[in-house]
């Protein structure tokens, strides 16, 4: 991940192999990472049976919130690909019992939102 998309809120994707060694202690027995984007410190990962969000809080980052998101929870999204003066793109997901408001995840031009997109619709749509 360049820093001027971390500046900008940007999430890359990021090494399975190291999201599993931090946070191996988060997944349920059978659990597996399939992705994980990070943007800064925060991390987005998607699992083969929730969405985890990691929210590191702070200056010291020793406060940390953890939201699971169980695939059958989410109700609907949306991508919006990055274009040629926005480059970025956008994932929104809409939660059953959270409103009306989607959860809005934006990420840099690099990463294939089509490839995130195909991911989640297979967790969602079975």
């Amino acid at each position: 991940m360049g820093l001027f998309d971390g500046l900008l809120g940007n999430a890359s994707e990021v090494s399975i192999s190291d999201v599993r060694a931090k946070y191996q202690q988060l997944l349920a027995p059978g659990e597996q990472i399939d992705k994980a984007y990070q943007v800064i410190r925060d991390m987005y990962i998607f699992t083969n049976k929730r969405l985890i969000l990691v929210d590191i809080q702070g200056i010291t980052g020793k406060k940390i919130e953890y939201m699971s998101i169980p695939y059958e929870n989410i109700t609907h999204f949306s991508i919006e690909t990055a274009g040629h003066f926005d480059l970025d793109a956008e994932l929104k997901i809409w939660i059953a019992g959270m409103g009306p408001t989607p959860l809005e995840k934006t990420f840099n031009s690099q990463l294939n939102i089509y490839e995130l997109q195909r991911l989640l619709a297979s967790y969602i749509l079975k």
